[in-house]
């Protein structure tokens, strides 16, 4: 299976997503609930694109771990604002924008791995992986 690349610009292209990452998740074996944790996942993740930056595209990729174990990448990347304090944005209730400030801590306890890098000026880039 290959990567797919979504371009994210607005609330129409936030429901592509949620919508390929689910299919992608399904078609790799994932349970239900481990296709709405995705698909979750990448609402959250790919509606911060649309709020803070404007624009900005989704990645997934299949993955194939060593001994056939399978997963699904998820890249949020965007040329945004940036993040000026990753540490406070991953704390549970702080928000820049007026939300719960729910989103980046909670998809990071939906997934196995995740990871943010940002640039203040240049943009942000959060990887997650979720593994079957």
């Amino acid at each position: 299976m290959q990567s797919r690349s979504i371009a994210l610009e607005g609330e129409h292209d936030i429901a592509v997503a949620r919508g390929e990452v689910r299919a992608v998740a399904a078609s790799l074996g994932f349970r239900l609930i481990d296709q709405t944790r995705l698909a979750t996942v990448a609402s959250e993740l790919a509606r911060n694109v649309v709020k803070y930056a404007s624009r900005g595209r989704m990645i997934a990729q299949p993955l194939a771990a060593a001994g056939g174990r399978a997963g699904l990448r998820l890249i949020f990347e965007d040329s945004g604002p940036g993040i000026p304090d990753i540490a406070a944005a991953m704390r549970d209730g702080f928000s820049t924008g007026r939300g719960l400030g729910k989103g980046l801590p909670g998809s990071k306890r939906l997934v196995d791995e995740f990871e943010i890098e940002s640039e203040v000026g240049r943009g942000t880039r959060v990887t997650v992986v979720r593994w079957l």
